[in-house]
């Protein structure tokens, strides 16, 4: 297969993710080299949501490491979900694991198919994202 074939794969695995038709933007803040939850959300799931929603507005900030701010925990990983009509959430990405941040984000922007696909996976016993189980794994150790 090639590389190409490959990337498509994975941006076409399921489940899609496409957030709520309303929805204008999704914005995120997390400190370069830090935070290693955000950055696999970035580089493993940030592109499916891409391709899934191909018009959102999706920008990522990655800030200077401040180390006595990480220290305290001011600079903590943030993803701001913005609405249309002005409505905002916000998700903290701290010590999460990529796919709780991809749950939690479809939770509160996935819309009416993201409930149908979850309520089906979990009444099968299924996971609901590529990867999740292996992370149980890793977290109960």
């Amino acid at each position: 297969p090639s590389h190409l074939s490959k990337v498509l794969q994975n941006l076409n695995t399921g489940p899609r993710l496409a957030l709520d038709r309303n929805l204008k933007a999704v914005r995120l803040r997390m400190v370069k080299d830090e935070h290693v939850g955000a950055r696999h959300f970035v580089k493993d799931e940030l592109p499916r949501i891409r391709w899934a929603n191909p018009a959102l507005d999706i920008q990522v900030v990655r800030a200077g490491k401040q180390q006595d701010e990480v220290m305290r925990g001011i600079a903590r990983p943030e993803m701001e979900v913005e609405y249309e009509n002005g409505v905002t959430k916000t998700i903290d990405m701290s010590h999460k694991w990529s796919t709780t941040i991809t749950k939690e984000l479809m939770d509160i922007a996935g819309g009416d198919a993201w409930k149908a696909y979850r309520a089906a996976a979990m009444k099968a016993g299924h996971p609901l994202l590529p990867g999740e189980d292996r992370e149980r794994v890793v977290a109960a150790s």
